[in-house]
């Protein structure tokens, strides 16, 4: 597997899967964080299908 942020090789027992570093970590939530990432297609809210509420059995 490779890190999505510098593409160096991870080790499958890595401490940071699926980056190599914390610094990698770092810099992939700083992405997320100034909305660099996006979703391509909105969601649709019609599309979806409503899902059901748990009951509470503890009566």
């Amino acid at each position: 597997m490779r890190c999505p942020i510098c593409r160096k090789e991870v080790p499958s027992d890595g401490e940071f899967i699926p980056f190599c570093s914390d610094r990698c970590r770092i810099i992939d939530l700083g992405n997320w964080a100034s909305e660099k990432y996006t979703i391509s297609t909105p969601v649709d809210p019609q599309t979806l299908e409503e899902i059901p509420l748990e009951e509470d059995d503890s009566e």
